[in-house]
């Protein structure tokens, strides 16, 4: 509980936190790698190569953070480790979720004194894909469905749960009730189109007053995810779908390097790079801007993408600016 208590402080008075890259698809990326139809890289933990791999994308994060000393938040592989899928794949015997969690507690715990400063997610998402809202369970269905797993990983003494690329607002409701159930903090992340919705048309502003009102106690703040820089600034200042308090309640960006919808995404096989510098400073932008505070990477991200981004937020960090976001973070 201290040390909670510790990282929550570090959390609300950093000017800026840095997020991890891209570690899926850059395991998808190593020809001698095979993701999971069922947990993705959640089971890479428990062979030699494989546990390699993922160790080495995870020690480079924290490496640039450790660097710029920046707070670094950095997510368990789980992003596809229910209960239901973890059975269909073979693992029921093993306990995944806690598994991973110690997995990343073990390198963060290798990084001496900057281990106070590195924030460990429990990363969890929808049940199906994350591109298609269609697809979204109801709200009382994907309370009861995600229940098992926040508990797993809530259990395993992650420092913040984190509902990752959901497009859409009845699933993304039970998530946030599912997490808040357990106790621990927790963060909800949409993906989210340049008019200011998420994939299911529900205006940003509506979709983060829903899940308020719905989840006791609220999440500690919302972020957006898999959206290139562009579409989130023109989502969060859109004059209809958002509004100061979204601009407010939404902290943080982990951005794909591609301007494409999630339509163009969904099951590319070519990877749409961008130059790490101007990544960099595109995304820093947003907190001169916007005030946001956790900036990261998603889909085409690499550790030259997020040095990049270290770099231009170390600079920030030396000379902080005013964060329209830290009185909402406050009084939460």
């Amino acid at each position: 509980m201290k040390r909670l208590q510790g990282l929550l402080r570090l959390f609300h008075a950093s000017p800026c936190i840095l997020g991890e890259g891209a570690v899926i698809e850059r395991l998808r990326r190593n020809p001698d790698l095979e993701l999971d139809r069922h947990l993705v890289n959640a089971a890479f933990i428990y062979a030699a190569a494989p546990r390699a791999a993922l160790a080495s994308i995870c020690r480079q994060y924290l490496e640039i953070g450790r660097h710029f000393d920046l707070p670094l938040l950095v997510s368990t592989p789980t992003w596809r480790a229910s209960r239901e899928r973890i059975a269909a794949a073979g693992y029921g015997s093993h306990d995944v979720n806690g598994d991973n969690a110690r997995f990343l507690e073990s390198l963060r715990n290798s990084c001496g004194d900057y281990a106070s400063k590195v924030i460990i997610c429990g990363l969890m998402s929808c049940q199906g894909n994350a591109y298609g809202p269609d697809e979204a369970l109801a709200v009382d269905e994907a309370q009861h469905f995600h229940a098992w797993q926040a508990r797993q990983l809530a259990d395993a003494g992650v420092d913040v749960l984190l509902a990752s690329t959901l497009p859409a607002l009845s699933e993304a409701t039970g998530l946030a009730k599912a997490l808040a159930a357990t106790g621990r903090p927790y963060l909800i992340s949409f993906v989210v189109r340049p008019t200011g919705t998420m994939l299911d048309g529900t205006p940003l502003h509506a979709a983060i007053a829903a899940i308020d009102a719905a989840a006791t106690p609220q999440p500690l703040a919302y972020l957006i995810n898999c959206t290139h820089a562009s579409f989130a600034r023109e989502a969060l200042l859109h004059p209809v779908n958002s509004s100061p308090l979204v601009r407010q309640r939404v902290i943080g960006l982990l951005a794909n390097t591609a301007a494409l919808s999630p339509e163009q995404l969904d099951n590319r096989t070519s990877l749409v790079e961008e130059d790490p510098t101007a990544f960099g400073a595109t995304v820093a932008g947003l907190h001169r801007e916007l005030g946001l505070k956790i900036l990261g990477g998603c889909c085409g991200t690499d550790d030259r993408h997020i040095r990049a981004l270290a770099a231009e937020l170390a600079a920030v960090q030396r000379w902080p600016l005013s964060r329209p976001n830290d009185q909402t973070l406050k009084r939460k």
